[in-house]
């Protein structure tokens, strides 16, 4: 028999539901992410690119002629980039399998829906997760019909994608997802809020973040090695350079494999067993 805190344990760590089809497939893509966002040189990326030319990096097949050196090249935003599924939707699905070379009138449209269908993609991808905490029951029928409403604005036509107000779905969904979040939290002594904080570079090395809202935070650069991260809410939170090593994220809310490649690590970052451990790390 478990004890209450063996019980919350493991509600907290519950496994994440299917989400095949939120995973990127590129090979089933049009290269919507090489073509449709600027990069800016800087330290995430080698040169500058407007948004809606392709990268010259990009091949006739639509693949990634540096895939294998993207780091070395001086291309890491690339490698950290997530696209939850939303290029082959938009590509295979809202286009019917019509490319932009192929078909150039489909261009414009395409790269205007892209975003769109990143973004609702985005929503399931959390809708989906949050689904799977027991502490959430009782919030069940309203984040299916969440994920069934969403899922169904996915399909709309490129006309009907383009003129949607993602950012007031965002917001109605998100008030679930932060819902959810503070059900499975609740109990947890000493919980820190530090949504949004501005902890670029913070020494955190062996923080209590157990249970801590760090959604939307930014932890660019931050000293996390060996801090607790134990069912923080992770959702939003920049931790790009950030130091994960020795840290503890089992549970973690929200978080994303994206944020995950964007941060350093080591064999020692206890991390939540459906992520892979970044080659890099």
């Amino acid at each position: 028999m478990h004890t209450m805190s063996e019980k919350r344990e493991t509600d907290e760590t519950a496994p994440a539901a299917d989400r095949s089809s939120l995973r990127a497939d590129c090979q089933a893509c049009f290269a919507l992410c090489c073509v449709v966002p600027a990069f800016s040189a800087s330290a995430d990326f080698a040169i500058n690119k407007p948004a809606g030319q392709a990268c010259p990096n990009l091949r006739q097949d639509f693949l990634c002629g540096i895939h294998a050196r993207l780091r070395e090249q001086g291309f890491r935003g690339c490698t950290v980039y997530d696209c939850f599924g939303a290029g082959q939707k938009v590509s295979q699905v809202t286009f019917g399998g019509r490319d932009w070379r192929q078909s150039p009138d489909t261009a414009r449209r395409m790269f205007e829906v892209f975003p769109v269908i990143r973004d609702l993609h985005e929503l399931l991808w959390y809708v989906s997760e949050a689904l799977t905490f027991p502490a959430a029951r009782p919030l069940r029928d309203d984040l299916t019909a969440a994920l069934a409403e969403t899922e169904r604005l996915t399909r709309l036509s490129p006309e009907a994608l383009v003129g949607l107000d993602v950012a007031a779905r965002r917001r109605e969904v998100n008030n679930l997802l932060l819902a959810a979040s503070e059900l499975v939290r609740a109990g947890i002594a000493g919980v820190k809020d530090h949504r949004g904080a501005d902890l670029i570079g913070v020494d955190l090395k062996g923080a209590d973040l157990r249970g801590a809202s760090l959604r939307g935070a930014y932890l660019i650069g931050a000293d996390l090695r060996g801090a607790d991260l134990r069912v923080a809410d992770v959702i939003g939170a920049d931790l790009r350079g950030a130091d994960l090593r020795g840290a503890d994220l089992t549970g973690s809310l929200y978080l994303t494999q994206s944020q995950l490649d964007a941060a350093k690590g080591d064999g020692a970052t206890i991390l939540p067993a459906s992520f892979t451990r970044p080659a890099h790390w």
